[in-house]
């Protein structure tokens, strides 16, 4: 079995937001230019997947029927502004989006088939802050969200694991969970308070979900420091008592510190140690099945090598990869201990975080 299934197409780079945004095809070329050049495509383990785009139906398990009749009809009219401002649809961004879908989607069928270990969807535009009424920062339709909802229904799993480590809050995907127990959603995140506005430690889900929805509001400048530990203090213990039948991650690389719209301080360094981690997980607790899907991630000078690290890392390939740590400063790391503590103690009702 070929352990690690990239999934990619060139139809990505056709949805165009504008000449200035941010969530430019630039960022996935970049990506995938990286992944060719490593030569990990050229190894063994390591395959290049094109996806298929989702159909409607497939959409429909996430997304409100009209709101996706909208967003075709803004784009056959030649596109616009789909939110507040932030996320804008070209001509083609319906048919792009609804590969996207298709690409999480392929990811998790060929992992759950048996056909790959594992697999990274490299796909835009992106989606965790897409609900299903409703665009929101860069998303139109949400890609993971429709991903782990299909692995309930096709393949009747009932412990689905979302593993959100963007630099901002996935509320759309929190808000499409937040009242299950068939998906644990945990998101490490900066302060979210001017934006998305949701992703505070008390938001620990309602009704049949309640206690499985993990937020860690991190200070702005958050160095590897206290966010490594978050992760083992926090979101690793919580997974292990889970014990979900398959891990899927939203990636965002806008955590690091070079990044030109988020306000993290992580290395790229911190970004491999977060995949190796969940990697050992998955193996552990649910033979290996974990899925990578493509969120934020803006600094080009960075977001190549950190995706190249990350599928060697999947596909157990070697991969050269350096980058400084930043100092952080005293008062942030006080801070970010200080939540770090009042998230273990919020979710100590739920889970064993002694």
């Amino acid at each position: 079995m070929v352990r690690t299934a990239v999934i990619f197409t060139p139809k990505y780079f056709l949805h165009n937001p504008g000449r200035s945004h941010p969530e430019s095809a630039k960022r996935l070329q970049v990506m995938v230019r990286e992944v060719e050049e490593s030569g990990l495509l050229k190894t063994e383990n390591c395959s290049l997947i094109e996806p298929e785009p989702a159909r409607v139906q497939d959409v429909e398990l996430v997304h409100d029927v009209d709101y996706i009749k909208l967003i075709e009809k803004t784009c056959k009219s030649g596109g616009g502004i789909l939110d507040l401002g932030d996320t804008v649809a070209s001509p083609e961004s319906f048919d792009v989006a609804l590969y996207a879908v298709g690409g999480a989607l392929k990811a998790v069928e060929l992992v759950m088939d048996g056909k790959f270990q594992n697999a990274f969807a490299l796909i835009r535009p992106p989606g965790h802050h897409a609900g299903p009424y409703r665009a929101c920062g860069f998303c139109i339709f949400n890609n993971i969200a429709v991903a782990a909802t299909h692995l309930l229904k096709r393949f009747n799993l009932e412990r689905v694991l979302i593993l959100d480590i963007d630099a901002h809050h996935g509320n759309g995907t929190q808000g499409v969970f937040y009242s299950t127990n068939k998906v644990l959603y945990i998101s490490l995140h900066q302060d979210p308070r001017a934006f998305p506005g949701t992703g505070f430690v008390d938001e620990v889900g309602e009704e049949e979900g309640l206690g499985y929805n993990v937020n860690v509001p991190f200070p702005f400048r958050t160095g590897d420091q206290n966010y490594l530990t978050a992760i083992d203090q926090i979101v690793a213990p919580i997974i292990q008592q889970y014990e979900p039948q398959f891990m899927l991650t939203s990636v965002g690389f806008d955590g690091h510190y070079a990044d030109p719209v988020a306000n993290l301080s992580l290395s790229a360094l911190c970004y491999r140690r977060v995949f190796e981690k969940t990697l050992n997980l998955a193996s552990r607790l649910c033979n290996g099945r974990f899925v990578a899907v493509l969120e934020g991630g803006y600094g080009l000078n960075f977001v190549g090598k950190m995706a190249a690290a990350a599928i060697a890392e999947m596909s157990g390939t070697e991969y050269e990869l350096t980058d400084k740590i930043l100092t952080v400063r005293e008062s942030v790391r006080k801070q970010g201990e200080k939540i770090i503590e009042e998230a273990r103690n919020v979710q100590g009702s739920f889970w064993n975080l002694t």
